[in-house]
């Protein structure tokens, strides 16, 4: 313990950090005057010092070319959305047609539901895990109440059977091939965003495949966090946000995946313009010709603005490379559960999985003592400069994020836990 606990010792893990440079390419909030210990980047990431210069390119554009824009110069913006299809092939791990950058992560929900939840007789139930995030059950609700179903019959939860409130595989297992018969749709996280516990996607796919089943992810905790492989996954369709660990602002432009068997599908979709074939697109006919591949689901014109940000964020993770961001990954949030486990037990109770395989940035904590309890040392967290964030009724979530958070940082959430404890 008294090693772990030392200023050496955070200092000395920083110094050998091969990524510790990335940390001064972003804007670390102050408090009191001092960079604040920020453990929020599961939910608003911090910004890149490189996103006013995209941003204020595309302003300068608007401002000297107008219109001209869509076709002049570079970082044209008819092909804008284009700019950060690779980076986010690279990122989920998909072919680049894959992929593509475009409205929010509900509206993508509900778009990708409209092709891939095909409720036949039946076969018209969708699971999701009990506990999901509001913004997925809602979509999920109200996409069964659209198609005249009952969610009291049709909308399957699945319960964790963990004692932490996490779920084994065998019990996702488990529950597919129970409801095997009935099943038009799995809609699976890639990380539960209050436990942090991350899941088998490639698992969880096959699992509803062999049920009959398409597969579907939020990866709205996963991405920019965790390694994925969509592709080879074999998962039907993801969606996420970019506005958490891919830092691209709030209210970010979110993403979304389809795969590539995908790419000519006659499925029904909610057409829009910009997801008509481009070789055509400026021809204005009647007849919608979907361009194959994920921008065939596109509606309306990229926003520009929006999308600024993204290309800043997706450079620096191009640069740092994803595995050595989830080695310091892993190496931040051991030091995190090392520390608790050092000195902390008595206060706090750590409900993430212990298998780092099974987890990437975020533990979800538990104050020992109850809600008023982890209140009270939340807020005390706060006002000393380390902002993590709250779940009802009674979870601190700390993320330590690699491209700029330090050990420095976990091990300043530790000492003011001890000094509340003592306090």
């Amino acid at each position: 313990m008294t090693d772990l606990y030392t200023d050496a010792y955070a200092a000395a893990r920083d110094a050998a950090d091969p990524l510790r440079e990335y940390r001064d390419a972003f804007h670390i909030p102050l408090h009191n005057g001092a960079p604040q210990a920020y453990f929020v980047g599961n939910s608003l990431g911090l910004q890149p010092k490189a996103a006013r210069a995209h941003i204020e390119q595309v302003l300068d554009k608007w401002a000297h070319a107008a219109v001209e824009g869509h076709f002049t110069g570079d970082a044209q913006w008819m092909t804008y959305h284009a700019l950060v299809r690779d980076g986010l092939a690279r990122l989920v791990g998909a072919q680049p047609s894959e992929v593509v950058a475009m409205n929010s992560l509900s509206a993508n929900l509900h778009l990708m539901m409209v092709s891939f939840y095909r409720p036949e007789g039946a076969r018209n139930a969708i699971l999701i895990e009990a506990g999901s995030f509001p913004s997925d059950r809602y979509a999920v609700e109200s996409q069964l109440r659209f198609h005249g179903i009952d969610p009291a019959t049709a909308l399957i939860e699945v319960e964790p059977d963990q004692a932490d409130g996490t779920f084994s595989m065998q019990a996702i297992e488990h529950a597919i091939a129970q409801h095997a018969s009935r099943l038009a749709l799995v809609l699976w996280p890639g990380v539960q965003y209050r436990s942090g516990q991350a899941f088998d996607l490639a698992k969880i796919t096959q699992w509803a495949h062999a049920a009959g089943a398409i597969a579907g992810f939020d990866l709205a905790h996963a991405v920019g966090n965790l390694a994925l492989q969509l592709h080879d996954a074999n998962a039907d369709f993801a969606v996420w946000c970019h506005y958490k660990y891919l830092n691209s602002g709030p209210g970010a432009v979110a993403g979304c995946f389809v795969h590539a068997r995908h790419a000519h599908s006659d499925r029904p979709r909610f057409a829009g313009w910009w997801g008509n074939d481009e070789a055509v697109r400026f021809k204005m006919g009647t007849d919608f010709c979907p361009t194959p591949g994920a921008d065939g689901w596109q509606l309306s014109n990229p926003p520009i603005l929006g999308l600024a940000p993204l290309r800043a964020a997706l450079d620096l993770f191009d640069r740092a490379t994803l595995p050595a961001l989830r080695s310091k990954s892993a190496a931040l949030t051991g030091y995190l559960e090392q520390l608790i486990d050092a000195d902390l037990r008595d206060v706090l109770q750590v409900l993430t999985p212990r298998d780092p395989a099974q987890r990437g940035c975020q533990l979800s904590i538990r104050v020992i003592g109850g809600r008023a309890r982890g209140r009270d040392l939340f807020d005390h967290l706060a006002a000393n400069g380390v902002l993590g964030d709250w779940r009802e009724p009674d979870v601190i979530r700390i993320s330590p994020v690699p491209l700029y958070n330090t050990f420095a940082d976990v091990l300043r959430f530790a000492r003011s836990v001890q000094e509340w404890r003592h306090g």
